[in-house]
């Protein structure tokens, strides 16, 4: 298994997965990343922005996450509860396994990667964001340790619910 920085050639295969995630939710009426997003151009900005990442299987991509230690204007202002930070963080986005591999713990791997990654560069808090009605990944979330912060409010006006991990 192999954790990289996605380049342009892996648009296609990461739209791929974005796709199926997109059609889980919709099937399952979560309100999360329909109405063209993410979408290609989103990728893309991922991709040139170095913050879009891919994990392999037998030189497969099998999913997809973006990280940012760019900073999240929507999380400057918590809404319920509050960040357990104040200090610099990554921002795990848009994280999403192909149909076929899911089940197999990818996500919790992926995580791992971005918790190695994170500790590379120093930075000892990840933050992370999700639709109240996306189970699927707030069991993620939790599994991994995240503690639930409180609420968010994208730029859109959706809200989301807020997560956050410290590493050691």
């Amino acid at each position: 298994m192999e954790f990289r920085k996605s380049n342009k050639t892996d648009i296609n295969s990461i739209m791929n997965i974005i796709g199926q995630a997109q059609a889980y939710f919709k099937e399952h009426g979560i309100n999360q990343w329909q109405n063209n997003y993410p979408n290609t151009e989103t990728i893309s900005n991922d991709i040139a922005n170095n913050n879009s990442y891919v994990f392999l299987k037998d030189n497969k991509i099998v999913a997809t996450v973006a990280v940012s230690f760019d900073g999240e204007k929507t999380y400057n202002s918590i809404y319920e509860g509050e960040w357990i930070s104040n200090n610099k963080f990554a921002v795990i986005h848009r994280i999403a396994v192909d149909n076929t591999y899911k089940g197999l713990g990818l996500s919790s791997q992926i995580i791992k990667n971005v918790e190695k990654l994170c500790l590379s560069k120093e930075v000892y808090s990840i933050k992370v964001d999700t639709h109240e009605e996306n189970v699927s990944m707030q069991k993620l979330l939790k599994k991994n340790k995240f503690q639930y912060c409180g609420i968010i409010y994208l730029e859109d006006g959706s809200k989301r619910i807020a997560f956050e991990k410290i590493l050691s």
